[in-house]
């Protein structure tokens, strides 16, 4: 098996930014009144933003006057949040560097907005490394729909058969499988277990420098 390219999920894979969001979500969730229930966040990991939204207006009426001013909030907290809260996840940096230095073709496909991706990539020094950056806000469905992962492919130029996706939620890792690509999950603790890629996913790791020893022991990308 070998690959031509390598598309990468963002948030909770790249940079280690579910519990922040986790911290917005309950912060705007509390400031209307409500405590935000594990059922209801379950529904809404690994979603684009304004499927978040809805989910959350549906459970708490009174957070926002309408989903596009829960988009417009929670986008607001996030772009917020300290600086020094924003770091990479265990491995990022090694996987991304080795895969700018080899000249592998790469794209991030990712749920968060534009404006989101932009700014931790950009916080985290990778803008020049990924240059290639993908949001579902411009896509007709979100995740687990396929629809990012075929769009990223196609800006690639490679049949998505031929891209290795690495994603940390089963939702993402859905995205990718339908799209027609194998897809290395990376669970992030912090929302899943891997109880949650049972049946989903075979090809599941505990962290980015697993998959980047597994690049190296097969000589993928050689």
């Amino acid at each position: 098996m070998s690959f031509d390219a390598i598309i990468f999920d963002m948030d909770g894979l790249l940079v280690d930014s579910e519990p922040l969001w986790h911290e917005a979500e309950i912060e705007m969730i509390a400031g209307a009144g409500y405590t935000y229930a594990e059922d209801v966040r379950e529904q809404t990991i690994g979603v684009r933003v304004d499927e978040f939204a809805r989910i959350i207006h549906r459970h708490y009426p009174k957070v926002g006057e309408s989903p596009q001013a829960i988009i417009e909030e929670i986008t607001a907290r996030i772009l917020g949040m300290p600086l020094e809260k924003i770091q990479p996840r265990p491995g990022a940096e090694a996987i991304i560097r080795f895969a700018a230095e080899r000249e592998i073709p790469r794209a991030i496909a990712s749920s968060s907005w534009d404006c989101v991706i932009d700014h931790f990539v950009d916080l985290l020094g990778w803008d020049a490394l990924i240059p290639q950056r993908y949001s579902a806000q411009h896509m007709a469905r979100g995740k687990p729909a396929p629809d990012i992962y075929l769009y990223a492919a196609e800006q690639l130029g490679y049949a998505p058969a031929r891209c290795l996706a690495l994603e940390d939620s089963p939702a993402g890792t859905q995205s990718a499988l339908a799209a027609g690509m194998t897809c290395y999950s990376v669970p992030d603790l912090s929302h899943s277990t891997l109880d949650d890629f049972a049946g989903i996913n075979n090809s599941v790791y505990d962290s980015l420098y697993d998959i980047l020893a597994e690049f190296e022991r097969k000589g993928f990308f050689a």
